[in-house]
């Protein structure tokens, strides 16, 4: 068990440089500042965490925050084998949720900080009418891969699988369906053609580079579970008070308008 937990530590330590952490929102270490704030983020936050780190900047100039982006069932699994992380965004309120459950995260701390919506997308070179005919453009067997989140952990997965059940689709489509790591990754299947269409988080679709590169529907509310993404300090975390600054400033409202800007809905009320 302990080595198990060096080796999921370690990969995610490998992970934080592999994955082109967020440039720090302050001066560089060696200047006599504290460690920067370590922040696991689910994959459709990216765009408009970027947006929320360069905005708190100038609110916290001296608060260096290092975000690493993927999967939220992967980061779970993690934290819960010791990856030292100080605060968790997850796509959904599951994850954040056992963390408190099993210790591993502060209680008083959970906050709902917005409600995802998924869409239908394909390139803009793409003779699929997603736009126009939707959901129906998958009955057509010539679109051959559906690029999707893997549902075993990531909550777009099951929003996905879901909304493909409403529309009776996910029976005649199960075959064709590519399942990513993460909902980043689904995009990414999409842009560079490995697949003829996905499924994907709007917030993706809002900014570049998928903004004017594809053409997409937006897949209704109803026909999924709500998608309410949730957050949570973890107890590990070695600057409460910064990450609680970084949580407020998000559910405040300037970071509330920067995720609606991605297209992002308000969590509560939902």
């Amino acid at each position: 068990m302990h080595r198990m937990k060096a080796v999921l530590v370690g990969l995610l330590a490998g992970w934080l440089i592999a994955a082109g952490c967020h440039r720090p929102t302050a001066p560089a270490a060696g200047t006599g500042q504290s460690a920067p704030l370590r922040v696991a983020v689910a994959s459709d936050l990216r765009p408009a965490m970027e947006a929320i780190l360069a905005a708190l900047a100038y609110q916290h100039p001296n608060m260096r925050v290092e975000p690493v982006y993927g999967s939220s069932g992967q980061f779970y699994a993690q934290i819960a084998q010791g990856a030292p992380l100080d605060l968790f965004f997850s796509a959904d309120e599951q994850y954040p949720r056992k963390l408190i459950d099993q210790g591993l995260a502060l209680p008083d701390t959970e906050f709902r900080y917005a409600r995802g919506q998924i869409v239908l997308w394909a390139r803009g070179d793409s003779p699929r009418p997603v736009d126009t005919q939707g959901m129906e453009v998958l009955r057509d067997m010539a679109v051959q891969k559906i690029a999707i989140a893997h549902p075993d952990h990531a909550p777009y997965g099951r929003a996905a699988v879901a909304a493909l059940r409403h529309f009776g689709l996910y029976e005649l489509v199960d075959s064709r369906l590519v399942r990513a790591e993460n909902v980043a990754q689904a995009a990414q299947f999409v842009q560079s053609g490995a697949a003829d269409v996905g499924i994907i988080a709007l917030s993706l679709v809002r900014a570049p580079p998928l903004s004017d590169a594809g053409r997409w529907w937006l897949i209704p509310l109803d026909s999924y579970p709500p998608l309410i993404q949730s957050g949570v300090i973890l107890r590990r975390a070695r600057d409460r008070k910064e990450a609680r600054q970084l949580a407020q400033f998000v559910m405040s409202d300037e970071g509330q308008a920067i995720l609606r800007r991605f297209g992002f809905l308000a969590a509560e009320g939902s």
